[in-house]
């Protein structure tokens, strides 16, 4: 998560954070100060198969299992940081460990450029979308021109590929190959023509961020004034993602659950009041607030639908469910669909088996589906939901 200091990155950090309960070994808490685990929701396949689970490392809450995503909250971002200004290095080379930024902004517009309060809807949102894009481009510019000509004559003179060369320089933000050599092709340079490399440096590294690091845009306080109005406008000026969202009625949500007051489940279009006594008439009267200026009006808080969009859409993940048993779709110790994981689409057999471990990889024999218990190959791709049992030789 990314974004200007207020504009309630921390909120929406405990708005995807707060979880009633641990699983296995794995504690619903940060693991450091800005690191968190959220919890993104996916139809459980117990329903399916008609089995009564017990989960492990995620959880099921009627039908719905909840399965564990890393999630980094980084220091507020102002003007000047790719110069080094304040924490800005800090929060930059932070980004090397994303797959995805999830850039909150203030929707009511009511920070200016360093997260400083002023009146609603006198800052305008898109100021601050451009300037993180302007940041991280220049950050990343800086790191290619730091030895560009050096660069540029080795490639002369060894007749180096520039997707070649930039991959070797770009390896500490984990930026694949194949996705440099795209958007070489797509600004129209010759890759092994470094004499067309110049004019068009800028534009490929922007071509380049968007797809190492795709952004979706987080219009959060929606439910603020000035809020819609700005989300609309975001909408139509960008070609990102833009969601709308609402973390601290998320949080006020699910503190409200935890307290036993309200039924609710995150990502839930509505609450049900469990407990109307112990809630009391000021809370009664915030919790219609939500339920009619938000939850009416865009289906939910936001924050478990943006999740689900970067997780199956953006980084278009599936679930799969290894067990020991096919049959009764359990592991050794008798746990009903114990773990879920989840992996990339197109995701083989073999590379799942590494994931679990890695000697089942090395020692693979074969595959099984459950409960069918039909034999897979080690190249069969994985489908969304599948449950599978591993045949290797290692212990």
């Amino acid at each position: 998560m990314v974004g200007k200091p207020s504009c309630g990155k921390s909120t929406f950090l405990n708005a995807l954070t707060m979880v009633d309960a641990k699983v296995g070994d794995y504690p619903f808490t940060t693991v450091d100060p800005n690191r968190g685990t959220a919890y993104v929701r996916s139809p459980c396949v117990c329903k399916i198969h008609e089995v009564e689970d017990n989960p492990i490392n995620s959880i099921c809450k009627d039908g719905i299992r909840f399965l564990p995503v890393h999630i980094l909250d980084v220091a507020g971002l102002v003007p000047g940081a790719s110069e080094g200004r304040g924490l800005g290095n800090k929060f930059l080379d932070d980004l090397r460990q994303a797959d995805v930024l999830l850039h909150i902004v203030d929707a009511s517009g009511s920070l200016d450029a360093e997260g400083n309060p002023i009146d609603k809807g006198s800052w305008d949102p898109l100021e601050d979308v451009r300037f993180l894009d302007k940041e991280i481009d220049a950050w990343i510019h800086a790191i290619i021109q730091r030895d560009y000509m050096s660069m540029k004559k080795k490639a002369m003179a060894e007749k180096l590929r520039l997707s070649k060369l930039l991959h070797e320089k770009l390896t500490g933000l984990a930026i694949k190959k194949s996705v440099i050599a795209e958007a070489i092709h797509e600004v129209g340079l010759v890759d092994n023509d470094p004499s067309t490399w110049d004019d068009n440096l800028a534009e490929l590294v922007t071509i380049i961020r968007q797809k190492a690091k795709p952004m979706v845009i987080v219009a959060n306080k929606i439910d603020q004034p000035k809020a819609d109005e700005n989300l609309n406008k975001l909408k139509e000026q960008l070609s990102t993602d833009v969601f709308p969202a609402a973390a601290l009625a998320e949080v006020f949500l699910r503190t409200e659950q935890e307290r036993n007051t309200i039924s609710y489940n995150l990502g839930d279009s509505e609450y049900l009041i469990v407990d109307e006594e112990k809630l009391g008439e000021q809370k009664k009267m915030l919790l219609e607030k939500i339920d009619e200026n938000l939850l009416k009006k865009y289906g939910s808080t936001g924050v478990q639908t943006i999740l689900s969009h970067v997780v199956f859409n953006l980084l278009d993940m599936i679930v799969v469910y290894p067990v020991e048993d096919t049959a009764k779709l359990a592991d050794k110790a008798g746990n009903v669909l114990p773990d879920a994981f989840l992996v990339p689409r197109g995701t083989t057999a073999i590379e799942f088996a590494g994931k679990i471990h890695t000697d089942f990889a090395k020692n693979f024999i074969h595959a099984q589906l459950a409960p069918s218990g039909r034999r897979i190959g080690a190249d069969y791709e994985l489908k969304n939901n599948d449950v599978i049992k591993i045949i290797s030789t290692a212990k």
